[in-house]
């Protein structure tokens, strides 16, 4: 799998990742904000949800970043076998009629994920937990089998 450091912070950007099915949106910046149409806003919520994805010897972790939501408000599921789905949905505060935004920086909306899994994920024990405004779900790896050795005499 190749990675490339990005420009931000050091962090790995998932560009060439062949089992990450996220869309990168290079608009993203200018149709976001107050007064973008809602319709961007919410399209900004998909892209916008941060997932750490790492893989260790025993299984592979999802991290996903989800302040401000109960566990009520997020699905994880497993669809065609393969894929991961994250989604949920960010409500939208409600206005008070007296009330005057001086700026709006959280996104609302619908977002959704999807990585596909590669043939080592054991698909039938996937586990989720949520805390502290982290979902992480953990999807345990098959065990590799060690090839037997068996050692052959040597006559003569």
């Amino acid at each position: 799998m190749s990675l490339i450091p990005s420009f931000f912070g050091g962090r790995r950007s998932n560009v060439f990742d062949p089992f990450s099915l996220d869309v990168w949106d290079p608009f993203q910046e200018i149709f976001s904000g107050p007064n973008a149409p809602s319709s961007a806003r919410e399209t900004s919520a998909i892209v916008s949800t941060r997932v750490d994805w790492k893989e260790t010897p025993q299984a592979h972790v999802f991290n996903v970043e989800l302040p401000g939501l109960k566990k009520e408000e997020v699905k994880v599921e497993i669809e065609d076998g393969r894929v991961l789905q994250i989604s949920g949905e960010r409500s939208r505060e409600q206005e008070q009629k007296d009330d005057k935004w001086h700026r709006v920086e959280r996104s609302t909306g619908k977002f959704m994920r999807r990585f596909r899994l590669p043939e080592n994920a054991k698909m039938d024990d996937v586990r989720a937990a949520m805390e502290n405004g982290v979902l992480t779900v953990t999807v345990p790896k098959v065990e590799e089998k060690k090839p037997e050795i068996k050692s052959i005499q040597i006559s003569g």
